[in-house]
């Protein structure tokens, strides 16, 4: 068989003889990945290397679809509520699923601790590229891991683990990491876009033919998207990405793409030296510690999915010392903060052209929903004119160029949860209430734009230009 060199593009996978700087497919840069290949024999292709390692057993037709049956059980739990609720309630029969991360955010304590629950009724085989047996067993003794129907491999040759798949005969297979294993009928090292692409599809093959969940766990690179092909995100059924800060307990489980849940659910979990603990009322946790009638803080209830989460927007705003203020903005997408301070100058004549301002949302959270635009901009008023948010008051409501509040959805679960964690007031926007009255054991205050929120600052002072 005949080797060549070819440089494929991670990004949309374009192949190209030579190395450019630029994908003549995508537009994308510095993306080419030098890769070997052999040419396929022409004479039978029914030896190549690719279809010797992709290829389903058995012999597969068409079945009509009254026909078909359904499978025993189609969801595992894991055991853990907050990942059952990103993944749709469980591991689905035959998925495969994506987990990505920085590195030492926890992903392989959290797979250690799903093998120890899926082990008490499902047989599980973890398969390590990264870890020896003895590193293994030192983190599920720190971890209490019971072992039950649990088996260990500690191999990266992708054949080898096919053959000890087909002898242990598992439920659930776990594979830390995608980017370790590699295939002999492929040239490239470990890691290569080929490598990975390949190694994937014969899981995934793998799990369809068998009736296995798969769960792979996949590296990030420097710009923080899985390292790879692109196309290792299309082939597989779920991605989660693990997202937080290392220097933080706190964790969150987000599902990007999910094929047999929704893609708006989020888990929140808390490192603690036994593990991952869940947090089941990640409101509480997130207004934990808030500073009492401060300028500057504004509580928001963001919809993440099905659940209603509060969080604490905390803004800075102080005059500035640089020809060219500076925007720093944490948790609030910047293009977003600075769409509201354009707002807010031109509306209320605010001059926050001459004050540095600094945005920051409590716990780590990225809020993505424009719902909370009325929250940042109250924190934003707030701190420059030094007058306070009051404490039992949160806001919650879309803001428009021209200054308007515009409606949002699920405002009925927004809040009946600021309710229950205490707050008194909340303002709404004004067309929420229009068609619709809503019960809560709070003072709803609608508004019809920015400019109506003023008075419900604490200090009664003139605005400060």
């Amino acid at each position: 068989m005949k080797l060549k060199t070819v440089y494929i593009c991670s990004e949309c996978g374009n192949h190209s003889p030579k190395w450019m700087g630029k994908c003549p497919g995508c537009g994308a840069w510095n993306s080419f990945v030098e890769d070997v290949i052999g040419e396929e024999s022409k004479s039978d292709p029914a030896k190549s290397p690719r279809r010797a390692l992709t290829a389903r057993t058995g012999e597969h037709k068409a079945i009509p679809y009254k026909e078909m049956e359904m499978p025993s059980y189609i969801r595992t739990a894991t055991g853990l509520g907050e990942l059952d609720r990103v993944l749709g309630g469980g591991l689905v029969l035959g998925s495969v699923v994506l987990l990505a991360g920085e590195p030492g955010i926890g992903k392989s304590t959290l797979l250690m601790q799903i093998s120890d629950i899926l082990g008490s009724h499902r047989k599980v085989l973890y398969v390590s590229g990264e870890e020896s047996d003895g590193q293994l067993k030192l983190r599920a003794e720190r971890l209490g891991v019971a072992g039950d129907n649990l088996s260990i491999l500690t191999e990266t040759n992708i054949e080898r683990i096919l053959g000890e798949i087909d002898r242990v005969s598992p439920d659930v297979v776990i594979v830390d990491s995608i980017q370790t294993i590699y295939s002999d009928n492929i040239s490239s090292t470990p890691g290569a876009v080929t490598q990975v692409r390949e190694t994937a599809l014969a899981f995934i093959n793998k799990a369809k033919t068998d009736n296995i969940s798969v769960i792979l766990v996949g590296h990030v690179n420097k710009e923080g998207t899985i390292a790879g092909p692109k196309v290792l995100e299309h082939m597989v059924d779920a991605v989660l990405y693990f997202e937080g800060e290392r220097q933080q307990t706190y964790r969150i489980i987000r599902a990007i793409k999910n094929r047999y849940g929704s893609t708006n659910e989020i888990g929140v979990f808390e490192m603690t030296d036994e593990g991952l603990a869940e947090v089941a009322n990640p409101s509480e946790m997130l207004l934990a510690g808030r500073p009492q009638n401060t300028p500057g803080n504004c509580a928001v209830c963001t919809m993440e999915g099905t659940r209603p989460l509060i969080a604490e927007i905390q803004a800075l705003v102080s005059a500035t010392a640089f020809p060219a203020p500076r925007r720093t903005s944490n948790g609030i997408d910047y293009n977003r903060l600075c769409l509201i301070l354009a707002v807010l100058e031109k509306r209320l004549g605010l001059r926050f052209s001459v004050n540095d301002v600094y945005l920051n949302v409590i716990g780590g959270m990225h809020l993505d929903e424009p719902a909370s635009d009325v929250a940042v901009a109250m924190a934003l008023i707030s701190s420059l004119t030094d007058r306070a948010v009051p404490d039992e008051l949160i806001a919650i409501g879309e803001l428009g160029l021209s200054g308007e509040c515009r409606s949002v959805s699920g405002l009925e679960y927004r809040v009946k949860e600021a309710a229950r964690l205490g707050f008194g007031k909340a303002i709404v926007p004004y067309r929420n209430l229009e068609k619709r009255q809503i019960k809560a054991d709070i003072e709803l205050i609608p508004i019809k734009s920015i400019f109506e929120v003023l008075k419900y600052l604490a200090a009664p002072e003139k605005l400060q230009g």
